[in-house]
């Protein structure tokens, strides 16, 4: 994925008849000129013309079979910072839709580190302009990964930062507008450069592995496709993806670096026509083969809470081995790989996406948005935001989204500030335990008050995970000591 090659504007152009014939090519055209025109003379630092960059991006967009007028928009996206050319100019040659996205890239263009009280201030910016128009995150995500892939060519100090912001701002935000392809592709090409010795190490672990399986798969992939035959049901397609390497790191950490702990490395993907397909699917695997128990994940009934919908089931294989399927339909496929931008996503028909529900990414922006203004701690903003999402149901069935390894607590004061201060014990799943407890993804919890309470405990600042618990803990031990002093001082 990481291997240059020469895109060109024809390339381009085919590649959009392909999945859209009735695109304005022309205007696609006369962007790439008009782009290449005020870029002239302009070198990157690989030594190439400058205009090789946006052509660069919007081949990663049209890969993901995109609407041209963002492809139009990324061709020009850096026509006004970096040229002569003005906003204006842009709307007067491409209309006003193309001048607004354009308009949303310049203002992101500025954000850089720079401190962090300016580097906060800075994704308050980039949280707005998601709310105004997402699209822009989109054609942004596409400029940063070609960024990546061309890194090399930085001065060492720079390429760490624009690594490191990518892997833990840009890659982040994709995950919570569900672009799985695009955070992947960001999470990998930043790796390499944040955590090199860690990427090496990895990268031999997958490619001895995945090496070693290669047979086996096909083998367990001959298996399914019989048992479907048999039991008539119809498949889309089926086939084995590799574990990214990030997300492989991750999986070790948590697993203390035992790979037989991994049953992910190699996952076998099936695509089925409904819903239904799904559930027939998974009870055809099980009739199969053995299902590993407590390894069932059913996104479908529950999806995340960045929308991704699938089945997941783990399985002993042939010879014992493990392996994991995931079972979708290809709608979910498609809002799994693209997210939000599958809202503006072509088939080869030429037909777009009829999602109309993308509320959610504005709601998700606003609250964002509204939460930001009250933090000064760009780690905390990392945990609140930016880390993988869980949800959880309260006993009455309403979902609570907090950030991953949240516990109790988390949860008691995600409800009421009274209720984080007067809990007591909590029940997960109708089984008592610990208030330290890490919550996991569908746990039902219940929390126990003690009415006599007279507030938190300190020593929860030790385990819990979100600002919002932090605040109000460290706000009554302020509350305490502030009252304990008062009652010290002599009466007047």
């Amino acid at each position: 994925m990481n291997k240059q090659k020469k895109e060109t504007i024809e390339k381009l152009l085919n590649k959009i008849k392909e999945y859209h014939p009735k695109a304005d090519l022309d205007m696609i055209q006369l962007a790439y000129d008009f782009a290449a025109s005020a870029h002239e003379g302009q070198k990157r630092r690989t030594g190439e013309p400058y205009i090789t960059h946006p052509l660069a991006a919007a081949h990663i967009l049209a890969d993901t079979q995109i609407d041209p007028v963002i492809i139009i928009a990324t061709l020009l996206h850096d026509v006004p910072e970096d040229t002569s050319v003005t906003l204006e100019d842009i709307k007067k040659n491409f209309g006003s839709e193309v001048e607004s996205l354009v308009r949303g890239i310049t203002k992101l263009g500025k954000l850089k580190y720079r401190g962090v009280e300016r580097y906060i201030e800075n994704l308050r910016k980039m949280f707005i302009a998601m709310a105004e128009d997402v699209r822009v995150m989109i054609i942004k995500f596409a400029d940063r990964i070609h960024n990546l892939r061309t890194l090399d060519a930085m001065p060492p100090q720079k390429k760490y930062r624009i690594a490191l912001e990518s892997l833990e701002i840009y890659a982040s935000i994709a995950n919570r507008l569900g672009m799985e392809e695009i955070k992947g592709e960001l999470e990998d090409l930043s790796f390499k450069y944040v955590y090199p010795k860690d990427y090496e190490r990895v990268k031999k672990i997958r490619d001895e592995k995945i090496i070693g399986k290669k047979q086996y798969l096909k083998n367990v992939i001959e298996k399914t496709e019989k048992a479907f035959q048999e039991a008539h049901v119809k498949i889309i397609s089926i086939q084995g993806r590799n574990k990214r390497l990030y997300s492989l790191y991750k999986k070790l950490l948590k697993k203390e670096n035992s790979v037989a702990k991994i049953y992910d490395l190699v996952a076998i993907r099936i695509i089925v026509p409904t819903i239904a397909d799904c559930y027939a699917t998974l009870g055809i695997l099980h009739h199969t083969f053995k299902p590993l128990k407590g390894r069932i994940k059913d996104y479908i009934s529950q999806p995340k809470p960045n929308g991704y919908k699938s089945l997941h089931t783990t399985v002993f294989g042939e010879s014992g081995e493990n392996v994991e399927f995931q079972i979708r339909t290809s709608e979910m496929h498609q809002d799994a790989e693209y997210g939000v931008a599958a809202h503006w996503h072509y088939n080869e028909y030429g037909s777009r996406s009829q999602k109309k529900d993308i509320e959610w990414i504005k709601e998700l922006a606003n609250i964002q948005k509204d939460m930001l203004d009250k933090l000064t701690d760009l780690e905390q903003m990392k945990i609140d935001f930016l880390q993988t999402r869980i949800f959880v149901f309260t006993p009455k069935g309403d979902v609570i989204d907090l950030p991953e390894a949240a516990t109790p607590v988390d949860f008691a004061y995600h409800i009421h500030t009274e209720v984080g201060n007067k809990c007591n014990g909590a029940l997960i799943n109708d089984t008592m335990v610990s208030l330290d407890t890490e919550l996991k993804n569908g746990d039902v919890v219940e929390i126990i008050l003690d009415k006599n309470r007279k507030g938190p405990n300190p020593d929860w600042l030790n385990f819990v995970k979100t600002a919002t618990a932090k605040n109000h803990i460290r706000t009554n031990q302020k509350n305490k000591l502030t009252n304990w002093i008062k009652s010290m001082l002599p009466n007047k």
